[in-house]
């Protein structure tokens, strides 16, 4: 099978978000004039060492946010943002907080997460998250299309729940593995891991 985008693939749903999967979950926290919000999104990555640094993009816009969503709306305001890892034993709280809501309405309260103060930066952050990176943002790019923007940021501050790390080492496995999203309506808990070594 080949088909370009701009034709359309011919099948049922497009396919597009399952051939660049699984995708790690950057569950967005940020606070703007209109209060606390929180948003899950699958395109999103780490970008960089030293300094550690970050990026998630956001598609599409809300009707109350003037061409995109809540977060980029917030983060243009205010210059931060946190990334909450969620694990698999959070993937219900994570979906629920993807419900579009209001602006100025939290999801944190709406969806029943518990929600701590940030500690390097103004914004809430997920109390039960595997892992917390709070970041200072460096850019917002647009992208190509219509309420496409990539944020990029430095992370300023990190939190890692306890009995994640094991033996040393960040291992969320205890806490259901690794959230991830594939395509269609379907995620991932990754649990099961091998090692390689690199040629040298």
């Amino acid at each position: 099978m080949f088909y370009r985008p701009e034709a359309g693939h011919g099948l049922p749903h497009n396919p597009f978000n399952a051939l660049v999967a699984p995708r790690p979950i950057g569950w967005i926290s940020t606070r703007g004039r209109r209060g606390d919000n929180l948003a899950p999104y699958s395109f999103f990555n780490a970008v960089a060492y030293v300094p550690p640094q970050v990026m998630f993009a956001s598609t599409g816009a809300k009707a109350d946010r003037l061409g995109t969503k809540d977060s980029v709306a917030q983060i243009t305001e205010t210059g931060v943002f946190c990334v909450n890892i969620a694990s698999g034993d959070m993937r219900d709280a994570m979906n629920a907080s993807s419900a579009p809501l209001p602006a100025g309405q939290s999801e944190f309260q709406a969806a029943g997460i518990e929600a701590v103060e940030c500690e390097t930066i103004e914004c809430l952050r997920v109390a039960g998250a595997a892992a917390s990176l709070e970041c200072r943002m460096t850019q917002i790019v647009p992208l190509a299309g219509q309420s496409n923007f990539a944020v990029f940021g430095v992370v300023t501050g990190i939190h890692i729940r306890d009995d994640c790390i094991v033996e040393g080492r960040f291992d969320p496995r205890a806490a259901g593995g690794w959230l991830s999203r594939l395509g269609y309506k379907d995620y991932a808990a990754v649990t099961e891991l091998f090692e390689m070594d690199r040629p040298t």
